[in-house]
């Protein structure tokens, strides 16, 4: 599947665990794709949900998320530190093997 660039949205948000999270980027066509890119380049995980993006493509640069949205918010940093943990843990069992 081909991602059509000029209508590909993306928001960055940055979680401190002080207050709500907090959007950072934000963009649509090439500078979304730009944003998905830099992620991609920093190993950040990126949580695919079209109808979330849009929510948050309404929240200001530099503001915390609406309550509204805290409970679609969590269940994506759930998954992020799901995936975090993954990879701690795969890094940690190659560089124990490497040990050996």
């Amino acid at each position: 599947m081909r991602v059509d660039v000029k209508n590909q949205l993306a928001v960055a948000l940055h979680y401190d665990k002080t207050g709500a999270p907090r959007v950072i980027a934000k963009g649509k066509g090439p500078i979304g794709a730009k944003i998905i890119a830099v992620a991609k380049a920093h190993d950040i995980p990126i949580e695919e949900n079209e109808v979330l993006a849009g929510a948050l493509s309404n929240v200001e640069i530099g503001d915390e998320i609406p309550q509204e949205l805290y409970k679609a918010v969590a269940e994506v940093l759930i998954f992020v530190l799901r995936l975090s943990d993954a990879f701690a843990s795969r890094a940690l069992r190659k560089f124990q093997s490497r040990q050996r």
